[in-house]
């Protein structure tokens, strides 16, 4: 017997980079993979390049499936998904660059949060309880409350953006020591390890006077 809770649901998902190469990137918030279907940033890590997973009440279904099972959403249900998306991702933008929280957004989020999201269930009873399936409305209940507690101040050193030459992935660190840095270990954490390894390796070969030699060398050309 166990409590499925009101958020059960994991964190992180595939992306496609612009040269086709896929790789997992779990963001640390449910509300932040929500933001990335679509206006916090493509998957190459480009935030000023528009994109979009939710072209319609099947794609928030889709999306919804893995993580908050719902009934059939609505097109108010997806006009409500991007309303909620778009406060979410100004508010994850700002206190990645700390910067002060717009109060509309916060109103926004607060205003979703309020309404009745997916409730906890204690599984193993003989009685259903409530509809069979929680609804749309209430799956984006749950990702506004998830959002509230993400953009409380105490998280707020904890959201950041990835350390990687031209990504700007943004995530929330949820490691012990608060010390992750890459959007993903498969990506710019290879990337990095890859470039580090290349300059110890090129330092090696050359060795100070060499790498002297060859600096005047170019410079004189």
């Amino acid at each position: 017997m166990r409590v499925t809770s009101r958020v059960d649901a994991h964190t992180g998902q595939w992306f496609e980079s612009s040269d086709g190469v896929k790789w997992w990137f779990d963001s640390g918030s449910l509300a932040l993979d929500f933001a990335y279907t679509g206006g916090l940033g493509a998957a190459d890590g480009r935030i000023d390049e528009p994109w979009e997973f939710l072209h319609s009440t099947a794609d928030l279904d889709d999306w919804l499936a893995g993580r908050l099972p719902a009934s059939p959403s609505s097109d108010r249900d997806i006009a409500d998904a991007h309303a909620l998306r778009g406060a979410i991702t100004r508010l994850a933008l700002s206190r990645s660059r700390d910067l002060p929280l717009a109060g509309t957004d916060i109103d926004l989020v607060n205003l979703y949060g309020a309404t009745p999201d997916v409730p906890p269930r204690l599984d193993g009873g003989s009685r259903q309880a409530g509809r069979t399936e929680p609804r749309a409305a209430q799956a984006l209940s749950t990702i506004a409350r998830d959002a509230i507690a993400l953009f409380d101040t105490s998280a707020s050193g904890r959201i950041r953006a990835c350390d990687g030459d031209g990504c700007s992935l943004i995530y929330l660190d949820t490691s012990r020591g608060g010390t992750r840095r890459w959007c993903s270990m498969q990506r710019c954490g290879n990337r990095h390890k890859v470039r580090a390894h290349r300059e110890r390796h090129a330092r090696t070969a050359t060795g100070p006077g060499q790498a002297e030699t060859v600096t005047r060398g170019s410079n004189a050309t």
